[in-house]
């Protein structure tokens, strides 16, 4: 079949589309993305659906169980049916594109061929004009807070509430993202840049899909998640451009139930308490089928408060009168989504036809999640810095633990807001709590905000490669921590080697670049004061694998959050019992003695991106995988090339996207992916922008229609 009438690739392979109506558009897009991202798409519609182990066995039944009990398809379908008539046809338009390719796209892939799937991929399951919203939710349900008050519930009840703050990972740049923007008085064009990148897991291929829309009253390139119709997160729309981080804002609650089981005439029934009394709700299965397995039979519970997401099996064997073993307390998940049945995708097609800041922002006022922190700027000089997307208002003991469902301080009394701001010569947004609106409890350090404006300075006649050179700076935030403790470190108490280490590290340039051999040292001593920590016998209640499902386990390993957290815990551990000093100095000897002179951090942080296929074993043969090269930059970096300390040092999130939108040249423009525009392995575009993503080259934003 190859590119349809209207598609035009530039010297990257991205598609530049262009139609006689937006419905045709639409229509295009999802031909083209089926073409080029077939198998990333269809295993986002798999995973929507609850229906990954049903083609790669038990390996999905972790996330098939969540998608079942917090009801992502059913909810994302009531949240179409809740759309406009126009955006429900734009939709369905993208759908018939997507199906009518994805024969095609699904058959060059290696994937399909690894897990025997051709004659499925022939003919595969049509999509529902809803399966967009699916993808979008599916991406996004774990992106919020609701994992890290599983683990903060489990610290809570083991260590105390006390404990809470030593987990802080606003201490440690938690997050990576960046957007700043610059009026046209320091620009070389006089007028805006907009600049920034989102970081997030890598994956393979990449999460963002590089796409130019055109029809009339349309003209944009920007990214756009592949699956989902339009441009969502980062765009430059001739007149008007935008990008976004995340807001860090707190808008998913997680409620503790309590279930009883009730025999009556109508047959057994649950019920939960709350806050009148014992209430109804609905119970249900769900049947998942497992290749190569027996169906796998899943409870479903909904209360008043939402979905039962963990606990469940347990608390209905409680709730029958038998002893659960080992099984974690019942939570149930609420969302705004859920609750209002509305995903925001009411603001997509406006964002399309966006003209000026206004046009944006009058967008983005239907954006519910996630909350992004968004700039915006147009041809006319104006910039503006929106918060956008809904937070509930409730009480604030439900930001940092689950409440129990008797408890009224779980109710929600509405939505905040937060006004927008007039930038009249710089703004930056790096997940700090400055430019988050206050609407969330832990926030990346204010160090890369500060560090963006400072590398801007008072300086004029900017242009696109100088915000490149932003991008990629390695000034480490956590140097300073770093040189506090190992400063405090009494040489005498050290071997000769171990001195030798602290020398270095003190006298390091706190620069993490993949040459440098200070880098190495700072993370290799990072990482033995994470384990040390991780260890330490105050910490014992909550070691040992969480009873909670595999799927959390990123939010709720002692490790992984110690290694978050781990500057937070370096400060307030001596209160609680925990020496520091005692760890930093069996640190500085565990580095002498296992890192050598001539180490650089790119040897130790090297690119390891996700695929969807990792946990399947027996199909490891079908993950294309790119060559092992070094990466610089690290968690505490404007480049935010992440770790997880006292994990792995590999690099498997960072910068996923990187881009400039020039608004007074768009052809000035310039952006950057870690792999390439194609998803299909051994195609020249599938990884032919990699090199330029290491090297904090840009390309070219080319348009050859």
């Amino acid at each position: 079949m190859g590119d349809p009438a209207g598609v035009r690739r530039d010297a990257l392979g991205v598609p530049h589309l262009r139609a006689d109506d937006v419905l045709e558009l639409a229509h295009l897009q999802g031909r083209v993305t089926a073409l080029d991202r077939g198998w990333q798409v269809e295993h986002h519609r798999w995973r929507m659906e609850g229906r990954t182990a049903e083609h790669v066995g038990r390996a999905g039944l972790p996330w098939d169980r969540f998608a079942r009990q917090v009801r992502l398809e059913p909810i994302v379908r009531r949240c179409f049916e809740g759309l406009d008539p126009e955006t429900r046809e734009w939709l369905a338009a993208y759908v018939d594109g997507v199906n009518v390719a994805l024969p095609e796209g699904l058959g060059h892939a290696p994937e399909i061929d690894a897990l025997g799937l051709q004659p499925y991929a022939a003919r595969p399951r049509p999509w529902e004009p809803w399966t967009p919203l699916g993808i979008f939710w599916g991406i996004h349900l774990l992106f919020g807070t609701f994992p890290g008050k599983l683990f903060n519930a489990h610290v809570a009840d083991r260590l105390g509430p006390s404990f809470l703050p030593l987990f802080d990972a606003e201490g440690a740049d938690g997050s990576g993202s960046n957007a700043w923007v610059i009026g046209g008085s320091r620009t070389a064009g006089g007028l805006p840049l907009v600049a920034g990148d989102p970081h997030r897991t890598i994956e393979l291929p990449g999460c963002y899909q590089q796409v130019g829309l055109a029809c009339p009253g349309i003209d944009v390139v920007g990214f756009t998640f592949p699956g989902v119709p339009g441009v969502q997160h980062f765009a430059h729309a001739g007149s008007v451009a935008w990008g976004i981080t995340n807001a860090m804002a707190d808008y998913q609650d997680l409620t503790l139930e309590t279930l009883r089981v009730l025999d009556g005439p109508g047959g057994r029934r649950f019920e939960a308490r709350g806050l009148q009394g014992w209430e109804p709700v609905e119970a249900s299965t769900e049947s998942i089928a497992v290749r190569g397995e027996q169906p796998e039979v899943v409870p479903v519970v909904v209360t008043a408060r939402g979905p039962v997401v963990t606990g469940l099996e347990g608390e209905l064997e409680r709730a029958e009168g038998g002893v659960p073993d080992g099984n974690p307390p019942a939570y149930s998940l609420r969302t705004p989504t859920q609750v209002e049945h509305d995903l925001g995708f009411a603001a997509l097609l406006p964002l399309l036809r966006a003209r000026t800041v206004d046009d944006v922002e009058a967008a983005l006022a239907h954006w519910v999640e996630p909350v992004n922190s968004a700039l915006v700027a147009d041809d006319t000089g104006a910039m503006r810095h929106l918060v956008v997307g809904r937070v509930p208002d409730r009480d604030a003991a439900g930001l940092a633990l689950p409440l129990p469902a008797w408890d009224p301080r779980h109710a929600w009394r509405g939505y905040r807001t937060v006004p927008a701001e007039v930038v009249a010569d710089v703004a930056v947004s790096a997940n700090d709590r400055a430019s988050g609106g206050g609407l969330g409890a832990e926030y990346a350090t204010p160090f890369r905000a500060e560090r963006i404006r400072a590398l801007v300075g008072e300086r004029t006649g900017l242009t696109a490669d100088d915000c490149a050179a932003i991008h990629v700076d390695t000034r480490n935030g956590q140097a300073d921590l770093m040189r506090e403790l190992v400063g405090a470190c009494v040489p005498e108490a050290l071997g000769e080697p171990a001195r030798a280490v602290r020398d270095a590290l003190l006298a390091w340039d706190a620069h993490s670049d993949a040459g440098s051999h200070g880098a190495a040292l700072f993370a290799g001593w990072r990482t033995a004061l994470v384990r040390w920590l991780a260890a330490h016998p105050v910490l014992a209640p909550i070691a040992g694998p969480s009873a909670h499902s595999p799927l959390f386990a990123s939010w709720t390993d002692v490790p992984t959050r110690v290694g978050a957290g781990w500057q937070a815990m370096a400060v307030l551990g001596p209160p609680h019992g925990i020496a520091v000093g005692e760890g930093v100095r069996h640190a500085l000897e565990h580095v002498a003695a296992s890192i050598s002179p001539s180490q650089v951090w790119g040897e130790r942080h090297w690119l390891d991106p996700v695929h969807a296929l990792d946990p399947v074993g027996e199909t490891a043969g079908a993950r294309p995988t790119p060559r092992r090269r070094p990466v610089s930059g690290d968690k505490g970096c404007v480049l935010a090339a992440a770790s997880a300390p006292g994990s792995t040092e590999r690099c498997y999130g960072g910068p996923v996207a990187r881009y400039v939108w020039d608004l007074a040249d768009r052809s000035a423009s310039r952006w950057v992916v870690p792999f390439g525009a194609s998803g299909r392995a051994g195609e020249a575009s599938f990884e032919d922008q990699t090199d330029a993503w290491l090297g904090g080259v840009l390309l070219p934003v080319d348009d050859p229609l």
